[in-house]
């Protein structure tokens, strides 16, 4: 090719799969047009840019071939800022911390009733669908963050890569199902929708809540945290004693 001709897409790509760039660039070109098509469909529940996101780079990795670990390798560095992006969380919370000191004990109970109702109830309903004991082990931790959810899967014996599906699966569908539900039950207080949506659908929930309001979002961070918190101390003793049982 000479050095005048302009690139094509082809000659692209193929710089760009040979590089970590691939991923990053992936990611975040994908991520805005999955923004814009939310924003374009003024944010309905179905139009998760989450969801979007995960179906366009599905799509467009299957079609060109491109392996999931040359992904990544461009990719973690968008994973790694996860954690910085959790902490900053701590700002619109601190922004409420005078409705939080009056409500502390209301929410701390709601949390931990959540946390084990979402936990018992997918356990019994896939046990009654038949699923073996590592599925079992694998949905148990479904409604907590990845990282803390996939290291809770592995101590109970499931599948952490199962676990992170569900997780992602769990987040995707509390996010667009949470508006119409709380319509529904009459739930209007966006504290209760907040802690809510963090406790059963993670940070796909929480990001969800920020799009309605600060104050939903701050308090959905803050079940998010919290629920990973009690999951990881609780649920490796709780979920043996119930898989047993349940033979």
């Amino acid at each position: 090719m000479s050095p005048d001709t302009p690139p094509s897409l082809t000659d692209i790509w193929v710089y760009l799969s040979a590089t970590p760039l691939l991923g990053l660039t992936l990611t975040l070109l994908v991520y805005l047009a999955a923004y814009r098509l939310s924003t374009a469909w003024r944010h309905h529940p179905l139009a998760n840019p989450v969801a979007l996101s995960i179906v366009l780079l599905g799509t467009l990795l299957w079609a060109t071939g491109t392996p999931y670990a040359t992904y990544f390798a461009g990719a973690q560095f968008v994973h790694f800022l996860l954690g910085p992006a959790t902490v900053a969380l701590a700002v619109p919370l601190f922004e409420q911390l005078g409705r939080l000191r009056r409500l502390w004990w209301p929410l701390l109970g709601g949390l931990v009733a959540g946390t084990l109702a979402g936990t018992v109830s997918a356990v019994l309903l896939a046990q009654a669908l038949g699923a073996s004991p590592a599925t079992l082990a694998s949905l148990a931790p479904k409604s907590v963050t990845s990282p803390v959810a996939m290291g809770i899967a592995a101590q109970l014996g499931g599948l952490p890569s199962l676990t992170a599906v569900l997780v992602v699966c769990t987040g995707v569908v509390g996010a667009a199902s949470a508006r119409v539900l709380f319509n529904l039950l009459r739930i209007h207080d966006p504290v209760v929708r907040g802690l809510a949506l963090g406790t059963a659908a993670h940070g796909i929930g929480t990001a969800r809540a920020f799009q309605v309001s600060a104050e939903m979002g701050a308090f959905a961070g803050l079940a998010m945290g919290l629920t990973a918190l009690f999951s990881a101390l609780v649920l490796p003793w709780l979920v043996p004693p119930l898989l047993r049982a349940l033979g």
